[in-house]
């Protein structure tokens, strides 16, 4: 984020002394970015920040990863993860299942009514896509309301939690990465500000309006971080309320960006999928396919032409409309597509020129493209569709 942000009370002059009414001297915490040379904030706190009283091992959800081997195309029905009755004991951070995930990126998903405990992701950014359902995410700075079709990004190591609202579950595809997450380069002017051209601008993103000024005592933070062997929990406790923060401006924050709010960029003749790019990160990408007017050209073929992604994994999560590349593949709502780099693959046989003539698409996805191998998590592996990889040919395995 380069946008700066103030949020309730801070000083005229920072690493000056800020008082309460009583004389009190606040306690400022700078969070930032690549040491001391990327985006930053500065919190003020009531109490102590680094005031601990205890940690002990949190065992975090299973991240092993299984290699593709042999290579195929897979589609995994993440629906199939989360039975109904195991909603109300599950939330975003201790429940979430392992899709598909390599030393960059991590992909998960979760479908929960319990609110979350408390959770700081030291590894990396976040992004976190609402399937459906809402939520309001508490977080140090603030918070957020999260609603169906909601990005929720949160930045490395801030504190938040999840709690869900409204009558239906929360549907969550989380993607982690390690390191962080912003708007692609080209979208941005040399000082940081959206040019013209981009697809979504500052006023589509929204960040926190309000601190919460939370109270507390020997209060439990669960923290996913890096070890020498991987990634490992710890559960920290806290002599005072994280949330205990009065006011903060910078510009690294926590926001949510709607998928509706971006502009599908379209032309006489297909696009490729850079034109869908919503976010990047070290070694991958994110990209959103939303409803649009497709090609002009009147013998255009609006689906895409067969690829291969020589470089790269192409992740496909399917959740809303009906995606007419593959349709009659047994793809549908809560689909999860892996065409790995190596081979072609592209839209289904009678697809390719049912598509001729169409005038719009009403699709939703997002997708993430990886620069590294993806392997396959536990989540994935429970939730494949076995027959998916031989769909083009008309055969079964």
């Amino acid at each position: 984020m380069a946008y700066y942000r103030r949020v309730g009370d801070v000083p005229p002059k920072r690493h000056t002394a800020h008082r309460d009414g009583e004389g009190r001297l606040y306690r400022e915490e700078l969070m930032g970015e690549e040491g001391f040379s990327s985006a930053s904030s500065l919190l003020y706190h009531r109490g102590v920040p680094s005031a601990l009283v205890d940690s002990t091992i949190w065992e975090i959800p299973d991240v092993a990863t299984t290699p593709n081997h042999p290579l195929r195309h897979r589609h995994l029905r993440l629906h199939e993860l989360f039975p109904k009755d195991t909603w109300a004991s599950t939330d975003v951070v201790t429940g979430r299942r392992l899709i598909l995930g390599n030393a960059d990126v991590r992909l998960s998903y979760a479908v929960c009514t319990a609110d979350s405990p408390l959770y700081r992701n030291a590894t990396g950014d976040e992004i976190v896509y609402i399937e459906s359902g809402e939520a309001t995410v508490e977080t140090i700075f603030g918070a957020l309301h999260a609603r169906q079709g909601d990005y929720v990004i949160l930045p490395t190591s801030t504190t938040h939690r999840w709690l869900p609202k409204g009558e239906g579950p929360l549907r969550a595809y989380i993607i982690e990465a390690t390191g962080h997450i912003a708007p692609p380069k080209r979208y941005l002017s040399r000082y940081g500000q959206f040019l013209e051209h981009a697809p979504y601008c500052e006023r589509d993103l929204h960040g926190p309006t309000d601190v919460l000024q939370a109270t507390g005592t020997d209060v439990e933070v669960l923290v996913k971080h890096r070890t020498s062997r991987g990634l490992a929990g710890t559960r920290m406790v806290y002599a005072e309320h994280p949330f205990d923060v009065v006011g903060w401006d910078g510009c690294l924050y926590p926001f949510t960006f709607n998928v509706h709010d971006f502009e599908p960029i379209t032309g006489r003749v297909h696009q490729p999928p850079p034109v869908h790019q919503v976010f990047e990160g070290n070694n991958f990408v994110v990209c959103n396919f939303v409803p649009r007017k497709v090609d002009y050209h009147p013998q255009s073929i609006p689906v895409p032409y067969y690829h291969s992604n020589v470089d790269s994994d192409e992740i496909m999560f399917y959740c809303g409309g009906n995606y007419e590349a593959r349709r009659g593949s047994g793809i549908g709502q809560g689909s999860v597509s892996v065409h790995p780099g190596g081979y072609a693959h592209g839209p289904q046989p009678l697809a390719y020129e049912r598509s001729i003539g169409v005038e719009f698409f009403d699709e939703l996805a997002v997708m993430v493209d990886t620069f590294r191998p993806l392997e396959l998590g536990e989540g994935g592996q429970a939730c494949e569709d076995p027959a998916y990889a031989w769909t083009w040919a008309g055969r079964h395995a």
